[in-house]
């Protein structure tokens, strides 16, 4: 929007451009002093927090704390100069209501950006030298943003009034401004890097993904010590293996998502999620996503191969929009890795040899019809998806028998239905179903009649086939699951909400031995796997002190009923079912404190039922327990936080806080190189502290943070088969271990839109034991040693239609010898060169 020039308010007698500069910078100081009392009486708004302006995209998204208002405001707008105007020294100054000021970065195209203003009238002043200084008073108010274009060639006086509309909080702000125990990982830079998303989740603090291979290896997310499926995961609000990515997390490819959100030991009623240590939600978009699409293509040492595609088309007459995506991951994971072998006298010896049955492909894909902003609907879609994945075994748990024909595969596809509708009851009511349904058949085939040494030769036969156990293997288990999800917000006032969420799911495993086929024996495989669980909760938020506090109780239902057969030795079937129903309480509290810092406190009494490849093992090397009994845990956090704290060396970010666990009847992987099973087992109790801080240069130049976590992860049952090792550290979890990254960039390098940046990345983790602590002598205890790793990557980014961008990426640039749990060898030095594109 472009005002139109009032009565010209010029300098007299200045001719150089130094001269008026100094005359500029006396002028804005003379209307600080008597502007600002005006202003802050014409529009009084509380005291927030400093503004921020854009800056480079980085993994922890926390946006400055803004007072009670639902919305905030962004000035948006570029700088002309007149004719002879020197514009490569443009300057802009603001001056809020309050009377604080800031100075926008201006790029190479003389663009700049303000955002996170709290609605008022401010004061936009702008400087070229070799043309005249101007002012403009700017109304922000709600809605969306406006382009401002400040053109200098006469002076415009106050009384020419822009109005700059404001913007709503993205999602990802208004999870970080919510009560909730919640940190948001926004992926605008990652996904131009060539780490996977394990890897960059693990940048951030209280996370650890350990992996026991490459792309497509096994992993396991731990959040403040809890892991396995004591962490919840979805894809957009639904459980991740309901939404087409059985993989497991680490294995989701980046390019697909928008951002990540970690909820830590405290779980909102929405998900109808039980959790013990937390949840973790992909978010993919948030619905409102114009027209375009994304192509992103990666190739790296070790035969990875990676890409994926997603688009979006959206009819705006008709509300009718299209989305879809597309996935492929191919890698050998030959990487080398120290083992040992047999000479020809039989005796082992040292040696390096590269992986040679270590295999992984998936592929998939996905496409959603439906409409929005409809009498009958805000959003109706249906969402169908399917994925296929085969890997290849290298070697046992510990990495001392190498296998050469074993293998797994995966083919999973379902669909997805949403409805959604706003405004019911004057406004005050909304309501949202969810259901959803999906089919998992996992083959797995261990036939080899050699015996392989670490070169990949075949050897002498085996007396029966098989290289994991002591029987071969070839068999199918084909899971189904049915999910339901109603959930229902009333406001009760404008300070007041209350929500209703009720989660029904349905899962049934069966499976077929072929190994068994035309015998007369019953298949194991088949006997019944029926499980139901419902998770239920109701909300109260209240709204304090014009938004400054905000707190949300609640209460949650949990009930199990497990119908099954217990297989027992002589092909005898016996009934075993199991019910169980719980009640949990928490409640979430947030306060913005003055300087802009931003407290978070909560709690939660919880409870995690066991899930289906606890309940029921996998058919292979995991037994079945169908005695499981939930487990149930107090969750605390507390933290403080302070985002785009500005100051004349740069802005300045960071927080601190801490966390308790206490959970009881813990369910733990159990078993010997042969068997396992899953078995309560013991109390445990972590606590823990974690700790980051970030710096942002003037203009945006270089960045740098920091994050640290230290947790105490220990037994504290003092009974049953762990009774002796009370008070002794979980074996094979890492207790402390820090992540640094910094990041170099320079705007307009080649064209005034682009960029090119320079990144480096530091992983510390402390060495722990791989088995109870105080069990034997300390010179004889296996342990994984402390390891640092760096990585370093170049990246290039062209903005426009379509926006291009690449990065080469040297990932363990030291070659380091990395372990993350049961002593299994991680890649060495990687190269990988990705390429991105947005239309």
């Amino acid at each position: 929007m472009r005002p139109s020039p009032e009565t010209p308010a010029r300098s007299k007698g200045l001719t150089s451009q130094a001269r008026r500069g100094v005359c500029w910078r006396i002028a804005v100081l003379l209307s600080l002093a008597v502007a600002a009392p005006s202003l802050a009486q014409e529009a009084p708004v509380p005291d927030p927090a400093p503004a921020a302006t854009e800056a480079p995209a980085r993994d922890t998204a926390q946006a400055a704390p803004a007072p009670a208002q639902a919305t905030v405001g962004d000035i948006t707008g570029k700088v002309s100069a007149c004719e002879g105007g020197d514009l490569g020294q443009a300057e802009v100054l603001l001056l809020a209501p309050d009377g604080g000021t800031q100075t926008p970065r201006l790029d190479a195209a003389r663009r700049f950006k303000v955002t996170g203003l709290v609605p008022g009238t401010y004061e936009l002043h702008a400087l070229v030298p070799g043309c005249e200084p101007q002012a403009w008073r700017v109304q922000v108010a709600a809605g969306q943003s406006t382009q401002v274009d400040a053109t200098l060639g006469q002076t415009l006086t106050l009384e020419s009034t822009i109005e700059v509309e404001g913007r709503k909080l993205s999602k990802g702000e208004e999870r970080v401004l919510s009560a909730e125990a919640v940190h948001v990982v926004e992926l605008e830079e990652a996904r131009q890097q060539t780490a996977d998303l394990g890897e960059v989740l693990s940048r951030n603090s209280g996370v650890s993904v350990q992996r026991n291979g490459g792309l497509g290896s096994a992993s396991r997310f731990s959040l403040n010590g809890f892991s396995g499926e004591q962490v919840r995961f979805f894809l957009d609000g639904l459980p991740l293996e309901l939404a087409g990515f059985g993989q497991g997390l680490a294995n989701v490819p980046v390019n697909l998502l928008e951002r990540v959100e970690v909820y830590r030991g405290v779980v909102p009623v929405r998900f109808g999620a039980d959790a013990l240590g937390g949840a973790v939600n992909l978010v993919s978009a948030d619905g409102d996503e114009p027209t375009g699409g994304s192509l992103s293509l990666q190739a790296g040492s070790f035969g990875t191969y990676r890409g994926a595609a997603s688009g979006q088309y959206r009819l705006d007459s008709s509300g009718l929009f299209l989305k879809g995506y597309v996935f492929g991951d191919l890698a050998r994971n030959d990487y080398k890795v120290d083992v040992e072998v047999a000479d020809a006298q039989g005796r082992l010896r040292a040696a390096r040899v590269p992986r040679f049955h270590d295999g992984f492909s998936a592929g998939g894909g996905g496409l959603e019809v439906g409409v929005i902003d409809r009498p009958f609907a805000d959003r109706l879609s249906l969402r169908v998806f399917g994925t296929r994945a085969r890997k290849e075994l290298q070697h046992n748990v510990v990495m001392t028998v190498p296998y050469g024909e074993a293998r797994s595969a995966e083919l999973g596809y379902g669909a997805v239905g949403t409805w959604s509708l706003g405004g019911l009851l004057d406004g005050k009511l909304r309501l949202e179903a969810v259901g959803g349904y999906s089919r998992r058949d996992t083959d797995f085939r261990d036939l080899a009649m050699s015996v392989y040494d670490w070169y990949g030769n075949p050897g002498v036969e085996r007396r029966q086939p098989g290289e994991l156990g002591t029987t071969p293997a070839d068999q199918v288990l084909w899971q189904q699951s049915v999910l339901g999800r109603f959930h229902a917000s009333y406001e009760l006032s404008p300070a007041q909400q209350l929500r209703l969420t009720l989660a029904p799911t349905f899962v049934t495993r069966q499976g077929e031995d072929r190994l068994k086929a035309g015998t007369d024996q019953r298949d194991p495989l088949s006997a019944q796997r029926d499980l139901l669980t419902l998770v239920g909760g109701l909300e109260h938020e209240l709204s304090l002190g014009d938004g400054h506090i905000k707190n949300v109780l609640f209460v949650k239902g949990y009930v199990l009923r497990s119908q099954s057969e217990e297989v027992l030795p002589g092909d005898v079937f016996r009934r075993m079912d199991q019910s169980s129903e719980r009640v949990g309480v928490g409640d979430s509290l947030r306060w913005f404190l003055p300087r802009g810092i931003l407290a978070k406190l909560s709690y939660e009494y919880t409870t995690r039922l066991p899930g289906p490849d606890e309940l029921f093992g996998d058919g292979v090397l995991v037994l079945a327990n169908l005695s499981l009994r939930p487990e149930l845990s107090h969750n605390a956090n507390l933290e403080f936080s302070v985002d785009d704290w500005r100051t004349g060396v740069g802005s300045f970010r960071g927080s601190v806080g801490g966390f308790a666990r206490l959970a009881d009847q813990l369910i733990v992987l159990l078993g010997n190189d042969v068997t396992l099973s899953y078995q309560n087992v013991y109390a445990a109790r972590s606590v823990g502290v974690e700790a980051a801080a970030g710096w942002t240069a003037p203009g945006g130049w270089l960045a740098v943070d920091a994050n640290g976590t230290w947790q105490d992860f220990r037994n504290a049952g003092g009974q049953g088969a762990f009774a002796t090792f009370d008070g002794d550290r979980i074996p094979n979890r890492p207790w402390l271990f820090a992540n640094v990254s910094a990041r170099l960039q320079h705007r307009a390098l080649l064209f005034p839109s682009d960029s090119a940046s320079l990144g480096l990345t530091s992983r510390y983790v402390h060495g722990f034991y791989r088995g109870w602590e105080s069990q034997g002598l300390r010179e004889y205890k296996q342990q994984v040693d402390a390891q640092l790793t760096h990585s370093v990557g170049l990246s290039y980014v062209r903005e426009g239609s379509p926006t291009l961008g690449g990065t080469l990426e040297v990932l363990n640039l030291t070659n380091a010898k990395t372990y993350d749990f049961f002593g299994v060898q991680r890649p060495g030095r990687s190269l990988s060169l990705k390429v991105t594109a947005d239309f």
